[in-house]
């Protein structure tokens, strides 16, 4: 005779899921828009199915323009930025190769620790978090060292840091390396210029400039990088990143790789709409004076910004924290009384600056005013007093 066993308890029902609104004023996941969560709402169809493969086409030919080039491999990563950068790394970085790292932030320094994994043979050139390098010392680096593949980051989320990447580019060349550029920061809310700079491999993620959230790795590659993957003489180490699986899916013979998080393509889709809708140069600009506007009105409050005018990220600011001032209760001000999220510093930046992001629905003039009214609350309660 078999004897049922006493039924467990019913399971707990959660309560409604319900989010505290925020205002993402940080370095990302950033502000998104109504209209990216409406189509994120949509039914789902087959990773294989034609009408996916038709919005991965058209988010190709709207993400060109974006990243700047006309590279036919343009394609959305599922994964993160970091799925992005480990992508460029274990395609072209082989065990051996000199891989040459500029590295003044921590991106960079993931970037190297990427390119160590692959069994590259990291040669850096370190500077002080939030400086930036020179045409010639770049150029001087690139032609000492001699690297198979150069890295630098464009937009160093860790220290508001922005490196102009033409004299990178052109000395790689002179000597047949490929370059891999960080774009995670800038791509939609700073020009990228990939052909014109010259980048042969450049990664983004969906959550900063692009206001989307987070889960896919806008990337391309040119034809010139293209023909050096080909030329490779091992097997990449990562089978999900590679690339030449991942273009068979996307866009050769759509031979089955993996299950692409569909709802986050659409929400890609309609977030490169809104950059169409607007028009890049206007989105930039957009950001660019609000960028300028909040500055203002950090100086105003006499903060002085960690980089120089001339290297800094429009869309992520980082003011310096003033003595005397804590700033992790700062930071706990403003989300307790108004939802406002920023970051602070962190590695030899931790507790020297704040980061502060203006991306997206928040890089606006009303936005910006409302962050810099509510700043200045949060610090004259923690004892600041502008002299």
């Amino acid at each position: 005779m078999t004897t049922l066993a006493p039924q467990a308890d019913a399971p707990h029902k959660l309560a409604e899921l319900n989010p505290p609104k925020r205002l993402l004023f940080g370095p990302g996941p950033t502000q998104v828009h109504p209209r990216i969560y409406e189509v994120m709402s949509k039914p789902i169809v087959g990773h294989l199915d034609p009408f996916f493969f038709q919005v991965t086409t058209e988010i190709r030919d709207l993400l060109q323009p974006v990243f700047g080039t006309q590279n036919p491999f343009t394609i959305a990563i599922s994964g993160t930025g970091s799925a992005g950068m480990e992508a460029a790394v274990s395609n072209f970085v082989e065990s051996g190769s000199k891989v040459a790292v500029f590295a003044n932030g921590y991106f960079a320094d993931r970037i190297s620790e990427m390119a160590r994994r692959q069994d590259g043979h990291v040669v850096r050139f370190e500077k002080p978090w939030g400086e930036v390098y020179s045409d010639s010392e770049a150029v001087e680096f690139i032609r000492r060292e001699r690297p198979q593949v150069v890295a630098y980051v464009t937009a160093e989320t860790s220290t508001g840091a922005f490196q102009k990447g033409k004299a990178i580019c052109d000395a790689a060349h002179e000597i047949d390396a490929v370059v891999i550029a960080d774009c995670v920061t800038s791509l939609g809310a700073m020009p990228v210029e990939v052909d014109k700079t010259g980048i042969d491999v450049a990664y983004s993620c969906s959550q900063k400039g692009l206001s989307c959230p987070p889960g896919l790795s806008p990337i391309t590659v040119s034809p010139r990088a293209l023909s050096h993957l080909k030329s490779r003489k091992t097997v990449n180490h990562s089978w999900y990143l590679d690339l030449t699986l991942l273009a068979d899916y996307y866009e050769g013979a759509h031979r089955y790789h993996h299950t692409a998080p569909i709802t986050l393509f659409y929400a890609l889709r309609e977030a490169l709409n809104l950059v169409a809708e607007e028009g890049l140069d206007q989105r930039l600009q957009r950001h660019y004076r609000n960028h300028k506007r909040l500055v203002k009105g950090l100086e105003e409050m006499r903060l002085r910004m960690h980089v120089p005018e001339q290297h800094r990220i429009w869309n992520l600011n980082t003011p310096l924290v003033p003595e005397g001032v804590n700033d992790a209760n700062v930071r706990a001000r403003l989300l307790k009384d108004q939802g406002i999220e920023i970051a602070g510093g962190f590695g030899p930046l931790a507790g020297k600056v704040f980061r502060i992001g203006i991306m997206g629905p928040l890089a606006t003039e009303e936005k910006v005013d409302f962050f810099l009214q509510e700043f200045r609350k949060a610090l004259a309660a923690e004892g600041y007093k502008p002299h």
